[in-house]
């Protein structure tokens, strides 16, 4: 890949969003371009564990780490754009591009506010009520199917929850050792499909950044996905997935040109990729000062462009535009970009959002008995 250029979503020849029609549909066309064996989209029964925040090229990097997991069959694919949780885990549910399903970041512009879609909440407080998730996100999850879902039990009723699992039928976990039962007790009442989900290699590389805490957990995960393997029945499959990868940004702290506040009002997004809501009658100005102001640090593109090359997918909503700003700025390298209205994520290590190899390639891993 080219460290110049983003590294952008393939939507048609293996991205995650392609993971739960392959397995779900009856339609050869959705199969189209995953690459899923078919020892895996004709089992019986399929298990799909997203390990939150494992990243390909941190799992290449440490293979020795996680014997089980180099052991699988399977290699690299992208996540979606911007890489971050929200996006993605409503990606790979709907198996649709955040242009369709709309949740197209971490933090939304909606209605005048900024929406922290993880929480559902806006400056103003809860925004369950007046921002209904169902409305907001108007994608069937799972294809219209009803799958068990082994994820956190504090999940269970958020908003972001009820906008991307909705339907779904909530087994939650509080250990990883429970994640592990409860996937086997599903598959013990012969049910053909269970979505699992566990969030603690981002937990980490967030907190502690790459070292013995990651690599602790790495080891875990590993562990888990072994027991998981050890509890499939006779014609069942396991696929192991991730949502993002993770960049280390200890020294990337990257402070905006003041000369840019003057013509934006609002920053929404991620760190690692801003979107600047400009002034009115002042983007294309925005656009121009931004590059010159960012440099090196990052690409910055209008929306324009981010739409015309497909980042945010081959279709992208009314809706979904209406959420977006005027001109997105994309850290390179380690960089991130402060906003002073989400000082709440200063103290973060490892990060993600953006568009380098490290965050957007995501592993692709199967086994099948």
């Amino acid at each position: 890949m080219d460290p110049a250029q983003p590294t952008l979503p393939d939507w048609s020849n293996g991205c995650v969003s392609q993971i739960i029609p392959s397995i779900l549909s009856a339609d050869d066309e959705a199969r189209h371009g995953c690459p899923l064996p078919a020892e895996v989209t004709d089992a019986h029964a399929v298990v799909v564990l997203v390990l939150d925040g494992l990243g390909w090229e941190q799992l290449q990097d440490r293979r020795e780490i996680a014997p089980t997991l180099a052991s699988l069959a399977g290699g690299v694919i992208t996540t979606v754009a911007p890489s971050t949780t929200a996006a993605a885990l409503t990606s790979i549910a709907t198996g649709t591009a955040p242009g369709e399903h709309g949740v197209v970041g971490y933090r939304i512009d909606v209605e005048g506010e900024v929406m922290n879609t993880l929480s559902w909440r806006t400056p103003s407080g809860d925004a369950r009520q007046r921002v209904v998730p169902e409305d907001f996100q108007a994608v069937e999850p799972f294809l219209g199917h009803r799958p068990v879902v082994v994820q956190n039990a504090p999940f269970l009723k958020t908003g972001f929850t009820r906008a991307h699992l909705r339907g779904t039928r909530q087994h939650n976990w509080h250990t990883m050792a429970t994640l592990s039962v409860e996937v086997r007790q599903a598959l013990r009442n012969g049910e053909p499909f269970v979505y699992a989900y566990y969030d603690g290699i981002d937990k980490t590389a967030h907190i502690h950044g790459f070292g013995e805490y990651y690599a602790a957990e790495l080891a875990a995960c590993d562990r888990l996905v072994s027991e998981l393997m050890m509890d499939l029945p006779r014609g069942a499959a396991l696929v192991v997935t991730a949502d993002h990868g993770i960049v280390d940004c200890t020294q990337g702290r990257t402070e905006l040109d003041p000369a840019l506040f003057a013509m934006i009002h609002r920053q929404s997004g991620e760190a690692r990729f801003r979107w600047l809501h400009a002034e009115p009658g002042r983007a294309r100005e925005l656009a121009a000062v931004a590059t010159d102001a960012v440099g090196d640090d990052g690409w910055v593109v209008p929306i324009e462009q981010v739409i015309d090359e497909q980042w945010f997918g081959p279709t992208v909503t009314t809706a979904a535009r209406n959420r977006l700003g005027d001109v997105a700025v994309v850290a390179r390298g380690d960089r991130w970009f402060v906003d002073p209205a989400e000082s709440n994520s200063f103290e973060l290590i490892g990060r993600h959002g953006g568009l380098t190899p490290g965050e957007m390639f995501v592993p692709l891993l199967t086994f099948h008995t």
